[in-house]
């Protein structure tokens, strides 16, 4: 049992982050403080002035953890870890929490690549030499299409081969015959034209295009003297490929530096943060993130909590970064941001010429996202909590937040398996979706698959051996009328356990008409929110379900006669698959043919030939 006032004079008066969690063990909000003491100890003290969503949060813990750092910069490096883990519900949260791709170039190789990551992993002076990163990209169809292109225009490799110990030991692939790679792999180019090649691309994606603009442009004229039209206009399209790419890069900086330009704008509940990304004083792209329920936050606070999130998601910080106003805890995170660069870092406020500028644009920018997705964030919310909203009003509900939908599937009884779905403020939680392959129960019979199917979900609740099971749901919705609503209470008075249980009650025609809740048949309004949001959940619950069985039977019938064979597991059956064209070869393959094969031993051979040949004597 958590004693709050004991726990609450053990705390160290140490730099740390602490962790708030509620009644299902969740973590609901994380922080740091410079005095865990202190900084712990103020969510419990009487009188103080909260704002209502920390009141909130204040109301839901159950019990607090933290962890002792060395200096606030390891208490923010560690608190900006475990928000983007936890994602808790209570912090002030970027609505868009993307990876960016990069383009990394192996330029250490000797015949170096061009490949997409999404992550750039910290390398020593010595290993820094062997690689360079290009990014982010916030498109990834840009990115691909600027590695197609440059494959196409200097035949950099896609391969993965180990060069030069891995040349000539493979045929060519596809793209040295269709010309789009000179085969390295088989020594077909020299190492020095290769490098002169895969520099030219390198100055590509530094934004120097006047290069490439010039090789497409002579190489379209040749095509066109030679009378080979088609050839000419595949250049011309990649031609014109790079005058949209260089039109996108006409934003630049005269330093030719790399920065990131921030932008805020905002309302009372809401804000939009929007991030231009400039690299080599080119602009490559922009992206915009959402905050909600900001009452009483700061922009400095605002601020703080991008900087924090963004860039420990993302791993190329630049030297200097421009934001409209001062930030909460400026020093430790531009401490932090210059230990991941492994460089200095400036946050700066720009007051005149071309920086303040560059942030005035992005705010405005800001201020465009945010009037123009207003009401389509009002739409979302209308569509999602609003829904729910209107179900928890028409049962009499005092709230819903979370709900849980199950649905029986199979064919005549065959393969029956069950599907537990999870919505959660109207939306779908894919991480809570369970499957259950009946185990119990023979043939078509959906009760009593349905009665094993709560059974095993509630008995977790009781047996607290598996923490998926452990959060309740506000209402549990059968995908029946009646009969499957008696299954469910039935088993959680089993249970001791008391929830909520509404039915789907169909017409003729399969579709909802209405729901079944406490012995009552509840007629809905098919045009409204809520009978959407439940036609949703009904779906999903279907979909899920049908994915499954299908994903069993497949499993069931994707079968080979090799997969009989003693001593061939999956990697050898590979290996003859792709040896062989047909199982007729197979069955004509001497032993020492079969054993000349990778991973095919003697007795492996053996067992294969052995297996087909009495084969052949039993069908005789």
């Amino acid at each position: 049992m958590f004693d709050l006032e004991e726990e609450l004079k053990k705390l160290p008066g140490k730099p740390g982050v602490y962790l708030m969690h509620d009644k299902y063990n969740h973590v609901i909000y994380v922080g740091k403080a410079i005095s865990l003491k202190n900084r712990v100890r103020q969510y419990f003290q009487t009188g103080r002035n909260r704002t209502a969503k920390i009141e909130k949060m204040i109301e839901n813990i159950a019990y607090f953890e933290y962890i002792v750092t060395d200096s606030e910069l390891e208490a923010l490096v560690l608190e900006c870890n475990l928000i983007k883990e936890y994602n808790p519900k209570y912090n002030t949260l970027l609505k868009d929490d993307k990876a960016y791709p990069f383009i990394k170039a192996t330029v250490g190789e000797m015949y170096p690549r061009l490949m997409m990551v999404r992550q750039m992993k910290k390398n020593s002076k010595k290993q820094s030499e062997k690689v360079k990163y290009f990014g982010p990209y916030t498109s990834i169809g840009a990115m691909k299409d600027v590695l197609e292109l440059l494959r196409k225009a200097y035949r950099v490799r896609t391969c993965n081969r180990s060069l030069p110990k891995d040349m000539g030991k493979e045929r060519p692939c596809l793209y040295y015959q269709i010309k789009q790679c000179d085969a390295p792999c088989q020594g077909y180019v020299s190492e020095e034209t290769y490098k002169e090649q895969f520099q030219q691309a390198l100055d590509v994606l530094s934004g120097n295009y006047n290069g490439l603009t010039k090789l497409l442009t002579e190489k379209m004229q040749q095509a066109s003297e030679q009378l080979a039209f088609e050839e000419a206009a595949e250049y011309r399209d990649l031609l014109q490929s790079v005058n949209r790419m260089s039109q996108k890069q006409k934003l630049t900086n005269s330093e030719m530096e790399d920065w990131d330009i921030v932008g805020i704008a905002r309302t009372k509940t809401e804000a939009v943060i929007q991030i231009f990304f400039m690299r080599s004083g080119r602009m490559i792209g922009r992206e915009h993130f959402f905050f909600e329920d900001i009452d009483h936050e700061e922009n400095e606070d605002l601020l703080a909590a991008f900087l924090k999130q963004f860039y420990a998601g993302t791993p190329f910080v630049p030297r200097e970064i421009f934001l409209p106003g001062e930030v909460s805890e400026q020093e430790v995170i531009a401490e932090w941001l210059s230990e991941k660069r492994e460089q200095k870092v400036l946050l700066r406020t720009p007051k005149k010429g071309e920086k303040e500028r560059l942030v005035e644009l992005a705010c405005n920018n800001a201020s465009i996202v945010l009037q123009k997705d207003r009401d389509k964030v009002k739409r979302e919310k209308e569509r999602t909590v609003g829904a729910m909203k209107e179900i928890q009003d028409l049962l009499g509900l005092d709230e819903i937040s979370r709900v849980e939908s199950y649905d029986i599937s199979n064919i005549s009884g065959f393969q029956s398996v069950g599907s537990m779905v999870v919505f959660e403020n109207g939306k779908p939680k894919k991480n809570d979706y369970r499957k259950f392959k009946i185990k119990t129960v023979e043939g078509p019979n959906d009760y009593g698959s349905m009665k094993e199917v709560l059974s095993r979900r509630f008995s977790h609740v009781l047996k607290q051996d598996n923490p998926s099971f452990q959060e309740l749901p506000d209402l549990l919705l059968m995908d029946g009328g009646k009969g499957q609503v008696n299954v469910a209470l039935e088993v959680l008075e089993e249970f001791g356990i008391d929830l909520p249980v509404c039915g789907m009650v169909k017409d003729d025609h399969h579709r909802t008409r209405g729901l079944y809740f406490n012995n009552v048949e509840i007629p809905i309004d098919t045009r409204s929110e809520g009978f959407h949001l439940i036609t949703r959940i009904q779906d999903e619950t279907h979909r899920f379900a049908i994915t499954f069985h299908k994903a069993l039977r497949s499993k069931e019938q994707t079968r080979s006669i090799l997969d009989d064979i003693p001593n061939v597991g999956e990697k050898r059956r590979k290996v003859l698959m792709e040896h062989f064209d047909s199982i007729e070869q197979i069955k004509e393959a001497s032993v020492e043919e079969l054993e000349q094969l990778p991973m095919i031993n003697r007795k492996s051979a053996e067992s294969i030939y052995d297996f087909f040949h009495k084969q052949s004597d039993v069908e005789k």
